[in-house]
Protein backbone atom coordinates (compact mmCIF):
# COMPACT_ATOMS: atom_id res chain seq x y z
CA UNK A 1 0.00 0.00 0.00
CA UNK A 2 1.22 3.33 -1.09
CA UNK A 3 2.13 5.48 1.94
CA UNK A 4 0.03 8.37 0.28
CA UNK A 5 -3.14 6.18 0.99
CA UNK A 6 -2.27 5.09 4.62
CA UNK A 7 -4.26 7.08 7.35
CA UNK A 8 -0.74 8.45 10.03
CA UNK A 9 -1.23 5.48 12.19
CA UNK A 10 -1.30 2.53 9.82
CA UNK A 11 1.85 4.15 8.90
CA UNK A 12 3.45 4.81 12.03
CA UNK A 13 2.54 0.93 12.86
CA UNK A 14 4.19 0.00 9.95
CA UNK A 15 7.54 1.74 10.36
CA UNK A 16 7.26 0.33 14.26
CA UNK A 17 7.09 -3.35 12.84
CA UNK A 18 9.55 -2.19 10.24
CA UNK A 19 12.33 -1.36 12.74
CA UNK A 20 11.24 -4.74 14.87
CA UNK A 21 12.00 -7.02 11.75
CA UNK A 22 15.24 -5.15 11.45
CA UNK A 23 16.81 -5.28 14.88
CA UNK A 24 14.99 -8.71 15.19
CA UNK A 25 16.57 -10.58 12.36
CA UNK A 26 19.42 -11.22 10.35
CA UNK A 27 18.44 -10.48 6.84
CA UNK A 28 19.89 -10.80 3.56
CA UNK A 29 21.33 -7.19 2.12
CA UNK A 30 18.49 -7.05 -0.43
CA UNK A 31 15.81 -7.43 2.19
CA UNK A 32 17.64 -5.20 4.42
CA UNK A 33 17.84 -2.24 1.83
CA UNK A 34 14.45 -3.00 0.61
CA UNK A 35 13.25 -2.99 4.62
CA UNK A 36 15.31 0.27 4.82
CA UNK A 37 14.18 1.99 1.58
CA UNK A 38 10.31 1.34 3.06
CA UNK A 39 10.97 2.48 6.26
CA UNK A 40 12.26 5.80 5.01
CA UNK A 41 9.77 6.55 2.19
CA UNK A 42 7.41 6.41 5.50
CA UNK A 43 9.36 8.23 7.69
CA UNK A 44 9.01 11.25 5.28
CA UNK A 45 5.66 10.69 4.77
CA UNK A 46 5.03 10.18 8.50
CA UNK A 47 6.94 13.83 8.50
CA UNK A 48 4.99 15.46 5.83
CA UNK A 49 1.75 14.82 7.91
CA UNK A 50 3.15 16.14 11.03
CA UNK A 51 4.38 19.07 9.18
CA UNK A 52 0.69 19.55 7.89
CA UNK A 53 -0.66 19.31 10.87
CA UNK A 54 1.50 21.46 12.83
CA UNK A 55 0.84 24.67 9.99
CA UNK A 56 -2.77 24.04 10.71
CA UNK A 57 -2.49 23.74 14.68
CA UNK A 58 -3.97 27.57 16.18
CA UNK A 59 -3.24 28.49 19.55
CA UNK A 60 -6.32 30.35 21.42
CA UNK A 61 -4.88 33.37 23.84
CA UNK A 62 -6.89 35.91 25.50
CA UNK A 63 -6.62 38.90 23.62
CA UNK A 64 -6.43 42.21 26.08
CA UNK A 65 -10.54 42.62 26.42
CA UNK A 66 -10.38 39.20 27.59
CA UNK A 67 -11.74 38.15 24.04
CA UNK A 68 -10.09 35.12 22.76
CA UNK A 69 -7.44 35.53 19.94
CA UNK A 70 -6.56 32.78 17.48
CA UNK A 71 -3.42 32.77 16.82
CA UNK A 72 -1.38 30.47 14.28
CA UNK A 73 1.07 27.98 15.96
CA UNK A 74 4.79 28.25 15.94
CA UNK A 75 6.99 25.65 17.51
CA UNK A 76 8.71 28.14 19.33
CA UNK A 77 5.69 28.76 21.28
CA UNK A 78 6.03 24.52 22.43
CA UNK A 79 9.45 25.83 24.01
CA UNK A 80 8.12 28.33 25.72
CA UNK A 81 5.82 26.28 27.34
CA UNK A 82 8.45 23.64 28.62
Amino acid sequence: MPPKKMTFETAMKRLEEIVAQMEAQDLPLESAVAKFEEGMELSRFLSEKLEDVQKKVSLLLAGENGRLVEQAFQSSDLDENQ
